[in-house]
């Protein structure tokens, strides 16, 4: 079966590059026996993949469980998950079978398996590793044998970092990663899909099929669809039910969009109390704000040089064009204007062409002008004033610990 004939079984509609490459992933990995970890944002289509890799696979007579870990309840998900015996806990009048043992021979599909409790997780990861459960209540250890693909919209190194989710787990469970991306990185499939998903409400409410005008398109494209194709699938619905016309322009879909739908710009970075790699760029400002005074200052030491007549004059006369444009270069506004004229040097006996330099500013002395050098520098002087405590060096220089750590071994700052 090839791509096309998968999109058209599992109706999967777009033929961006990332969903081709998703898709075809998951084809390849269906007739194995790999564990599975899909990684997108809410609403972008995980479980679908999780079908796909299920019925091209050959558990596909066998049964496939779809569970929103997250909708379960802490207090009774190890009993919807691995079963429990009689007497087990309050209202436990049965043996009942847990989903592990209900889905031997198939697939069980865990979404958000990032909401799992820890305790939750050991089990699970035994499931993984050994094909073990046993049921609460009981002590005897039961086989499954299932197939287990599992999806979140969490970032899970981060959540092994805050001590939310196991380690082993992680690196059990991402065997084999398939990255769905989301409808804003599918601008071109987003039409399509408004335009599938209409069709269906016309039919299902008996109404005219919807027209979709050029510049609501374009409104549709550039907007970045936070919920992705479910809140698309929300708004097709809500236009074909509640607009009386049929066609459908950029007056009528801004109706339905939050406010600046227009925007598909990355976001603005804004102040946050926690550390991130995001401040990294502040240290990159710190040295370049820094780097556009050291350029200043070397310009007043080649006025004051050129005005004192430290500088050859012969050079100057076959560069004075370019020293000109260096000069005058839009820097800062600190430097004046270089004007050049060519009178003789006072006490000179040879026509030679100097350059007079008018400025206020007072000369300072030259400084190394690498980016590099600049940034050594800076952390350097935080740790000296913070006598090596990295934590402070790092509030103060405005980065994280973890690039503080990374810049001083570069810089090989602790030799």
């Amino acid at each position: 079966m090839d791509l096309q004939q998968v999109k058209q079984r599992f109706e999967i509609i777009g033929n961006s590059s990332k969903l081709n490459y998703a898709l075809e992933t998951a084809m390849r990995v269906a007739p194995t026996e790999l564990t599975v970890y899909i990684q997108g944002e809410s609403g972008a289509g995980k479980e679908s993949f999780s079908k796909i890799i299920h019925q091209l696979s050959p558990r596909k007579h066998g049964t496939f469980i779809a569970i929103n870990c997250g909708a379960l309840p802490e207090g009774t998900i190890n009993s919807e998950l691995f079963g429990h015996e009689k007497g087990a806990f309050t209202g436990a009048v049965d043996n009942r079978k847990g989903y592990f043992e209900s889905a031997s021979g198939g697939t069980i599909f865990l979404d958000e398996v990032g909401e799992l409790p820890l305790e939750t997780q050991s089990r699970l990861l035994r499931v993984l590793e050994n094909g073990e459960f046993i049921r609460v209540g009981s002590s005897k250890v039961q086989k499954t044998d299932v197939r287990i693909i599992t999806a979140t919209n969490k970032d899970l190194i981060h959540q092994v970092e805050k001590g939310k989710f196991r380690e082993d787990l992680y690196y059990r469970l991402s065997t084999l990663p398939i990255p769905v991306p989301p409808l804003r990185d599918r601008p071109g499939d987003v039409a399509l899909l408004f335009q599938k998903f209409a069709f269906d409400a016309s039919e299902k409410y008996r109404k005219e099929p919807l027209e979709l005008t050029p510049d609501g398109e374009q409104i549709l494209m550039n907007y970045r669809w936070p919920g992705n194709i479910r809140q698309l699938k929300n708004i097709a619905e809500q236009i074909s039910v509640l607009e009386p016309g049929n066609v459908i322009d950029a007056t009528i879909i801004r109706k339905y969009l939050p406010e600046k739908a227009e925007s598909n710009l990355p976001a603005i970075y804004k102040h946050s109390t926690s550390q991130s790699d995001v401040t990294e760029r502040d240290i990159f400002y710190k040295v370049l704000i820094d780097l556009k005074n050291d350029v200043s200052e070397l310009k007043k030491v080649v006025f004051g040089m050129i005005q004192n007549n430290q500088v050859d004059p012969e050079y100057v006369e076959n560069n004075k064009s370019a020293i000109t444009r260096v000069l005058n270069d839009d820097f800062p506004s600190r430097e004046p204007e270089v004007s050049v004229s060519t009178p003789l040097s006072e006490g000179s006996h040879e026509n030679h062409d100097h350059l007079i330099i008018e400025s206020k500013d007072s000369v300072s002395e030259n400084e190394v002008l690498s980016l590099e050098a600049k940034e050594e520098e800076l952390i350097r002087k935080a740790l000296l004033k913070n006598n090596n405590r990295r934590k402070k060096a790092a509030q103060e220089l405005g980065i994280s610990e973890r690039t503080l750590y990374r810049k001083i071994k570069q810089y090989e700052i602790d030799k």
